[in-house]
């Protein structure tokens, strides 16, 4: 897996995989980041991911998962994405991390597809999805994105106010 010019490096232990970088180094915003975590599929593992972020006090605010053959996944967002980071480097995980754009779809037959589909054609790689919220008519969804500027203009959320989360 290759990273892309907004695209923060995949860490952890694939040999293709740069090393883990100080935080400092390299990541530099104060928006939340949503890390997409590969694991085995295999009893244990996501407890074993979620006590050690629990160890180092880091609250999990929002995590999906799911698994196809041998792998799995985790979605998550944290009270700490350094600390996070530093969890998921010292576990020796691979991981991807974005920049999340927070978008209301529409509660319908097609409205997460009307959104992927909406980034993609602005060139814009989904890296994962959580559902954060819903009320009538609509899902709130956070799009982990790698490129933040591009995903907003896409989805035509540039200069409105409070959009990223």
């Amino acid at each position: 897996m290759t990273a892309g010019p907004e695209t923060e490096p995949v860490a952890g232990a694939d040999s293709t995989a740069p090393a883990c970088i100080a935080a400092a180094d390299t990541w530099e915003t104060a928006m939340a980041r949503q890390f997409v975590i590969q694991l085995a599929n295999q009893p244990g593992e996501l407890a074993h991911l979620t006590r050690a972020l629990a160890e180092r006090g880091i609250d999990i605010h929002d995590i999906a998962s799911t698994s196809a053959g041998t792998l799995a996944s985790a979605s998550i967002t944290t009270s700490d994405d350094g600390a996070t980071r530093d969890v998921l480097c010292d576990l020796g995980l691979v991981f991807i991390e974005g920049s999340m754009v927070v978008v209301d779809v529409a509660d319908r037959p097609g409205g997460f597809a009307d959104a992927a589909e909406q980034l993609a054609a602005g060139g814009v790689n989904i890296l994962g999805a959580l559902v954060i919220g819903r009320r009538a008519g609509v899902i709130e969804v956070a799009f982990s994105v790698d490129k933040e500027g591009a995903a907003l203009t896409a989805l035509g959320l540039t200069g409105r106010p409070g959009l990223p989360m």
